[in-house]
């Protein structure tokens, strides 16, 4: 559901989120794909990167809606019709999250097609490196999964190892309190082992 403000000139404008759109932190959201009738509501977010964790390229309407507004694109190409192997999903996941945690990237939305396992596994699991409990983290999947909820997103959850991410903490410019906008938060230096693929703009 979208709403209307008055634009430049006295003209409405359209305000329309993606669907499955929400605040995972101050400076994080997540959504399913955007479309251009979205486009005038994610300026009001001055996003500064995307975390796109779909195999297929971004469309050219989105690129050129990042490049005009300075964005920038990782992208970690997650299979969503057929499950991959344990060890992409951790890789992908694990490279996505370092993405996320640095505060450079903010703010930063995070989207898949629909915005349900993919980007809900990639939260579930900053979830776990925030100490939520593991009855929390499965509650929230599922509000955005809903009746597509999947077991095997949920196995994953539960068993991804968080320790493998906070061992290479030595390079945290800032010491890890939480998140917030008073809270220093994670920043990383290091390159990680697996590159994203991402969009100079």
């Amino acid at each position: 559901m979208g709403f209307i403000v008055e634009g430049e000139e006295g003209k409405d404008v359209v305000m329309e989120p993606p669907p499955n759109f929400s605040m995972v932190e101050e400076g994080i959201y997540r959504s399913s794909f955007p479309h251009p009738c979205n486009f005038a509501f994610l300026e009001t977010l001055n996003l500064r990167s995307i975390i796109y964790l779909c195999p297929e390229p971004y469309p050219e309407e989105n690129l050129e809606f990042l490049r005009s507004h300075n964005i920038r694109l990782f992208q970690f190409g997650i299979e969503g019709k057929t499950e991959p192997s344990a060890a992409t999903l951790k890789d992908a996941i694990r490279a996505a999250l370092k993405i996320l945690i640095d505060v450079r990237n903010h703010p930063v939305l995070i989207h898949c097609k629909r915005g349900k396992h993919r980007t809900g596994s990639l939260v579930g699991c900053l979830r776990k490196l925030q100490n939520w409990c593991l009855s929390s983290v499965f509650e929230e999947y599922q509000h955005f999964a809903g009746i597509k909820s999947r077991t095997a997103d949920l196995r994953f959850i539960e068993t991804f190892e968080i320790i493998c991410l906070r061992l290479c903490l030595h390079s945290i410019i800032y010491q890890y309190q939480g998140y917030g906008s008073k809270k220093r938060r994670l920043l990383y230096r290091e390159e990680t082992a697996q590159k994203p693929q991402i969009t100079s703009i």
